[in-house]
């Protein structure tokens, strides 16, 4: 497939342009600066400068492919990440961005397009399973995932074959929270966002990728991409401490982290989200079956 890819120097973007590229996918994608369309170069694709809120711009660059992936986004840092301030760019991102992105693939003829969210979206489910017909919830920094949600369900309308991803937290390689936390373990902290009984549902970035590659020959649909085995946030932090070879002295922010009410909601509810749709219905088999082995590897990288 000749496949368009926005968002292709981010964090999962960096692993899944190479990753289509393997798999036998001609890729084009968008590139900001000269050194990101140096990167994309490197590993195979072909970089073009336009701006993601030019519908006129991305039908003409989307002309011609098989299917648009939109991994746009604009994540604040972690240390900004209380801030709804922080959060304008990326909601912009996702809701005016995703919705040029749709026109323009419109406009284009572009039969498929894979569109990015987050399963951080449904409402806590204490120690319940969480499939995606599970009710999802809506606070501020949701607005962006909702909107781009809302944005490939109007692609869907029309004929075209439209794939909702609904990741879970990232972890690896470029994803600079996880990097961050892996910090906090060495030095014998380990993050814990509200109770540590409760679930927390991540991902590889590598095996996002993977599944983005597998999404191209999936049925069309919202799917949850995250580990096989969701670890409760005292099990997560000892993955990263034992990835480390340390132990934890210290816990945090613990249940004070609930106290900033929908800022945090996002990390502080318990979510144990299931794959088994997505595992159903394409070959996507993460690599790593829980954050415990994922982390692992990538502290051995480091």
């Amino acid at each position: 497939m000749r496949v368009f890819v926005t968002g292709g120097t981010g964090a999962i973007g960096v692993h899944a342009v190479p990753a289509l590229i393997a798999a036998g996918h001609s890729v084009t994608a968008l590139a900001r600066g000269d050194a990101k369309a140096g990167a994309l170069r490197s590993q195979g694709a072909e970089p073009v400068s336009v701006s993601l809120f030019d519908r006129r711009g991305l039908a003409d660059v989307f002309a011609g492919h098989d299917a648009v992936v939109n991994l746009a986004s604009a994540l604040p840092s972690t240390t900004a990440f209380i801030r709804k301030s922080a959060w304008a760019e990326c909601e912009r991102v996702r809701v005016a961005g995703s919705a040029a992105v749709v026109d323009a693939a419109l406009e284009a003829g572009v039969p498929r397009l894979i569109q990015e969210s987050v399963s951080m979206i449904y409402r806590d489910g204490g120690t319940n399973w969480i499939d995606e017909d599970h009710p999802v919830d809506h606070y501020p920094i949701s607005r962006g995932n909702h909107a781009a949600e809302a944005s490939a369900r109007r692609f869907a309308a029309t004929g075209g074959n439209a794939t909702v991803l609904r990741f879970g937290v990232f972890y690896g390689p470029h994803a600079a929270h996880s990097e961050q936390i892996l910090d906090m373990a060495k030095r014998h902290i380990g993050f814990v966002p509200g109770r540590p009984c409760t679930y927390l549902s991540s991902i590889h970035v590598a095996d996002a990728a993977d599944a983005v590659v597998a999404a191209l020959a999936a049925p069309s649909g919202t799917y949850n991409i995250v580990d096989d085995v969701p670890l409760t946030k005292r099990e997560y932090a000892e993955a990263c401490a034992a990835a480390v070879g340390v132990t934890l002295w210290v816990r945090a922010p613990g249940r004070i982290a609930l106290a900033l009410g929908d800022r945090t909601t996002s990390m502080t509810r318990s979510l144990r989200v299931s794959n088994k749709r997505f595992r159903d219905s394409s070959d996507w088999r993460p690599r790593y079956p829980s954050a415990a082995e994922g982390y692992r590897a990538m502290a051995q990288l480091r």
